[in-house]
């Protein structure tokens, strides 16, 4: 895993100088902000050879080091943007991972391509709780689970996705803390009207 883990660092760092994947660029800060909190979900849920798709992936975090983790989860890594994505299709290769794949798409679109298709949804994207429910439960099986990674003083946030979550078919399980992380473990109780996610940039502009 370590070795895995510096060439990816390497490829991020040397990706970096062209496009801005990540703007903590010292190798142990990388290591213990991107590498170490994204293996947090671990001490959360035990992973074997489900179905995950990380949202918002951006450079690859969570998504990346649970696969490195993990090896027999199937990962689907989804961003909007581009260059980030080539990124991603880049390190696949490099680090050879198998049953891996990235997405360039919108949350919104892919949601209804793959509907409740996954075993687990993560994000780290940034949006609020109740935004990110919307973009990430309607890929998730009923029985299957999204787990957030959020700063550590959620309270607000999971207040606020209180209507989000009983309308998508989410219930909130649990919070695991850690210092200056929060993660918020929710199952998938119920199916996903079909009118969500609503069209692009809906969820952010009126959240549930």
């Amino acid at each position: 895993m370590n070795y895995s883990l510096d060439l990816y660092l390497k490829e991020l760092l040397a990706w970096n100088k062209k496009f801005n994947l990540t703007s903590i660029t010292d190798p142990d800060d990388i290591r213990r902000k991107h590498f170490e909190d994204s293996l947090l979900l671990l001490k959360a849920l035990s992973l074997t050879n489900e179905s995950v798709v990380d949202v918002g992936a951006g450079a690859g975090f969570p998504g990346i080091p649970l696969k490195i983790a993990c090896q027999g989860i199937k990962l689907t890594l989804i961003d909007s943007v581009g260059k980030k994505v080539e990124f991603l299709k880049h390190i696949i290769r490099v680090l050879n991972l198998k049953d891996t794949e990235a997405a360039w798409t919108r949350a919104e679109d892919f949601a209804r391509l793959r509907r409740e298709k996954f075993d687990l949804a993560v994000s780290r994207a940034v949006a609020g709780l109740n935004v990110l429910c919307e973009y990430c439960l309607p890929m998730v099986r009923v029985g299957g689970i999204f787990a957030a990674y959020k700063e550590e003083k959620i309270e607000l946030e999971i207040k606020e996705a209180k209507n989000a979550l009983e309308i998508l078919g989410g219930q909130l399980r649990e919070v695991k803390r850690f210092p200056s992380r929060s993660l918020v473990i929710i199952d998938k109780i119920k199916e996903t009207p079909p009118k969500y996610p609503r069209r692009t940039g809906v969820a952010k502009k009126r959240p549930l």
